[in-house]
């Protein structure tokens, strides 16, 4: 299965999920026209009141990203979820590797989701935080980047790939960090208050929840970001 197959069908998945947790409004993107008309016939079939959007983009390209924005918000007025997921990952080893397509998989899987972070956390940052159900702090948005174990621990003939979600993962953290602070005394420090036990007790329920299937032997810092 190739790398652009896959994270396709993570989109794709994504896309359907939010609509089938109540997501009524909901743009999607990539290069492939075929790919959104089939990903907008998916959300449609489980959420036929759904709004999707379809936006064709290449995330290679500054002006595209900038456009697909814009048009989620002509079309929504906000964004609330961003989730970034396109990729590429030709296999070839190095001694054989060119210099074309190092640049290509590094504009694709980490200029790619800067830009798309950069043009998300724009708008969200002129956003009012999103009413709770539960009284704690709301956000005005939240960004998700599908990285790779690959950007972690790679494996032979996979360099480019590697370096690109190394790079997207520290992209990542960094522009977590890039918020702003109520003094010196909290720099650094993402979220700067303590986590509330309901908070904790959050992310233990989906930790043991089928929602959380896949994850073994994982460790996930509910720190508000001091680990970054």
């Amino acid at each position: 299965m190739s790398s652009r197959f896959l994270f396709e069908r993570i989109g794709r998945q994504t896309a359907i999920s939010f609509a089938v947790e109540g997501c009524t409004k909901i743009a999607i993107t990539d290069s492939s026209s075929e790919g959104l008309t089939a990903t907008k016939q998916s959300i449609e079939a489980v959420a036929p009141h759904a709004s999707v959007l379809i936006v064709l983009s290449d995330v290679r390209l500054e002006s595209d990203v900038e456009s697909g924005v814009a048009s989620a918000i002509e079309q929504f007025g906000r964004i609330d979820y961003a989730v970034n997921c396109a990729s590429t990952a030709p296999e070839w080893p190095r001694a054989t590797s060119t210099r074309p397509t190092f640049d290509d998989v590094m504009a694709v899987n980490a200029r790619g989701v800067w830009l798309c972070g950069r043009a998300q956390a724009r708008q969200m940052r002129t956003q009012e935080p999103l009413p709770t159900h539960d009284g704690r702090p709301g956000a005005r948005g939240a960004i998700v980047n599908i990285a790779s174990s690959l950007g972690i621990s790679p494996i032979p003939g996979k360099t480019p790939y590697a370096a690109s979600k190394a790079a997207m993962i520290q992209i990542t953290k960094s522009d977590a960090l890039d918020i702003p602070h109520d003094g010196d005394a909290v720099r650094g420090m993402p979220i700067p208050r303590k986590c509330s036990p309901q908070e904790s007790a959050d992310v233990i329920l989906f930790i043991v929840s089928s929602k959380a299937s896949f994850l073994q032997g994982a460790i996930i810092s509910a720190d508000g970001g001091h680990t970054i």
